[in-house]
């Protein structure tokens, strides 16, 4: 798992009801991460992830602009060790 981190992102706009959660999940299969994608209350999609740190920039770029529906208005990101404790990339709540 050497060179694996977990990346954790907040994204704020009109991201919810606009596929983003289904997009994303499609992005990280393609990108061959592990980790979840769900809705918040408070109207933000929260993402775990887990890859290399290349794989997972990708991914973050992603998230700055979304499906075309999205509007992003924000992303939260923050860095930490992989855990490992994921086996695929899944849809949650």
């Amino acid at each position: 798992m050497e060179d694996q981190m977990r990346l954790r992102a907040i994204v704020r706009g009109r991201v919810q009801g606009v596929n983003f959660r289904y997009a994303t999940r499609r992005e990280a299969q393609r990108l061959l991460l592990t980790g979840w994608v769900r809705n918040r209350l408070d109207g933000a999609v929260e993402v775990v992830a887990e890859g290399t740190r290349a794989q997972l920039e990708r991914l973050l770029d992603f998230l700055h602009s979304g499906p075309p529906m999205a509007h992003v208005t924000g992303v939260e990101a923050t860095w930490q060790p992989a855990t490992g404790e994921f086996t695929a990339f899944e849809i949650r709540g």
